[in-house]
């Protein structure tokens, strides 16, 4: 069974920086598009950014663009987001996601493509 347990949420002053991490085990990490989601009490969770399987393609929504990096070590079968410059607005538990689908376009924000989720990771961010 594949897992996925993220860790590194904390909280935060506005302009600082947290690196989540995403640690995968039960599965063949290879063939998994990974994500990262957030999610705010009252709305819906969201796409924050994406990794392909083969690592070399990104994917990130409009408003953490040149502040997230998301990325992976495949032989640690961990996935990162590097958060910099955070401001309130990014406060959310975080969840990461992994799916054997490739998505196409803006699909990768799409939660009904994720087979596996991980339990979250709180991050505030206070001023």
């Amino acid at each position: 069974e594949v897992q996925l347990v993220e860790s590194g949420g904390a909280l935060v002053q506005t302009g600082g920086s947290l690196r989540l991490s995403c640690a995968v085990s039960g599965g063949n990490f290879d063939k998994y598009t990974m994500a990262w989601f957030r999610q705010v009490p009252g709305k819906e969770r969201e796409g924050v950014a994406c990794i392909s399987s083969g690592l070399d393609n990104t994917f990130y929504k409009e408003f953490v663009k040149d502040r997230f990096t998301i990325s992976a070590d495949k032989a640690e079968n961990t996935v990162y987001l590097q958060m910099n410059n955070l401001n309130d607005d990014d406060s959310g538990v975080y969840y990461c996601a992994a799916t054997i689908a490739k998505p196409y376009g803006g699909s990768w924000s799409w939660m009904v493509l994720y087979d596996h989720w991980g339990q979250g990771t709180q991050v505030t961010v206070s001023s």
